[in-house]
């Protein structure tokens, strides 16, 4: 009985949580099959080439082992933009979990698959994910946290999409909580609250 109550809250969960979307959903993205494979060692010398000396200097002074998660990390996808910001990028994997949990709570496994594909297949933004953490967060531990946050967002979605194409979603609606919680836990790496002003003084 508790199972299917809390099998119930999630789609609950997920139907309140596609409300949200609004006129945001969208198609899959049509990128999402162009895909740009790269040497790893090619892609992470062009990277380096975008960064200031500063931060150039923070990457040199990473362990061996942080240099080969790093490396592995920006493999992982092989859509990247000369263009697009880190927020821009985030906004299209926000899009995309708007996806998820409207095709959720809609019962359209079709569409959860697409979107949670495209999802685990980001798009990397300008010049990779370290340039948009601050100097002092770019370090060993950082970049090895990374490897667990992106089991925990981008593993749980292809999870997801694997229960989306078994037909269950009551399944697929429980990766929901955890791949937001991935993608909470990771923001800490990046940003501070956002739109917080530096004009204003602390809250006391």
């Amino acid at each position: 009985m508790l199972h299917i109550v809390t099998n119930r809250k999630l789609i609950a969960a997920a139907f309140c949580a596609a409300l949200t979307t609004g006129g945001t959903v969208q198609a899959a993205d049509a990128h999402a099959q162009q895909a740009n494979p790269v040497d790893p060692q090619k892609m992470m010398q062009h990277m380096m080439s975008l960064m200031t000396p500063e931060l150039q200097q923070k990457v040199q002074a990473l362990s061996p082992k942080s240099k080969q998660t790093m490396a592995r990390l920006q493999s992982m996808h092989d859509r990247r933009s000369d263009t697009l910001t880190m927020v821009q990028v985030m906004q299209e994997i926000l899009s995309d979990y708007q996806r998820m949990a409207a095709a959720i709570a809609t019962d359209n496994a079709d569409m959860a698959v697409d979107a949670a594909h495209n999802l685990a297949h980001h798009r990397l933004p300008r010049g990779g994910l370290i340039p948009y953490m601050p100097l002092d967060k770019v370090k060993d531990e950082t970049v090895d946290a990374l490897l667990g946050f992106q089991d925990m967002v981008e593993g749980n979605t292809l999870r997801l999409a694997e229960a989306a194409k078994e037909g269950n979603m009551a399944k697929a609606a429980g990766y929901l909580g955890p791949i937001a919680q991935g993608c909470v836990s990771c923001h800490n790496y990046f940003r501070g609250q956002p739109g917080i002003s530096a004009n204003l003084k602390p809250k006391q």
